[in-house]
């Protein structure tokens, strides 16, 4: 049985059900230590799945874990069936797993959303800048991050940055703290 459900419910979720049957869960950041008392199985889709229901998973990653060869077994067979590359993942990195997941995913979305709302407000529309993120998200896979690097920042051009930075505080102050943190992992990367 796979139990889909929010984080702070796959134990409550898992109490419920009787011994006997392999139980699992689909949780990225949670060990197995929540479905105690069952043989215990975890299958994390690494895939941002739209809300329309569209299934995507087709070469995607997945992190899997078991409490036994049979539970591990499962993982990787629903993996396998789901068309997910399956990597286990240990119950004590799964934290570190996820938040490399949350970063490559849901903060490049709140950064692409950041550069959506400074574009708009110089009458550039977002489409235009799908290109460049596609292209940089391309030059990432094929090249690891310090190859893909480009920009200012990668070129040694702190006066370019620094009329960046005067604009982001002109135009959207809320997004200063975030630019600047970036700007600064940045350097650290370049």
């Amino acid at each position: 049985m796979l139990r889909c459900v929010p984080d702070g419910e796959i134990a409550a979720a898992a109490a419920a059900l009787p011994p006997g049957a392999p139980v699992g869960h689909c949780s990225g950041a949670t060990g197995l230590d929540v479905l105690a008392g069952h043989e215990a199985f975890g299958l994390h889709p690494l895939m941002a799945v739209p809300t329309d229901g569209t299934p995507v998973f087709a070469g995607a990653g997945a992190a899997v874990a078991g409490s036994t060869p049979r539970a591990l077994a499962i993982a990787h067979a629903l993996a396998t069936r789901l068309g997910l590359r399956a990597t286990t993942v240990a119950d004590e990195d799964r934290a570190a797993y996820h938040a490399a997941a949350a970063i490559a995913s849901n903060f490049l979305v709140t950064l692409e959303g950041a550069a959506e709302r400074l574009a708009a407000g110089a009458g550039v529309e977002r489409a235009l800048l799908v290109p460049l993120v596609l292209a940089s998200v391309d030059n990432w896979a094929r090249l690891g991050a310090a190859e893909a690097l480009t920009g200012p920042i990668a070129r040694g051009d702190e006066a370019t940055v620094a009329r960046q930075r005067a604009a982001v505080a002109e135009r959207a102050p809320d997004l200063l703290a975030l630019f600047d943190a970036m700007a600064d992992a940045t350097r650290r990367l370049a």
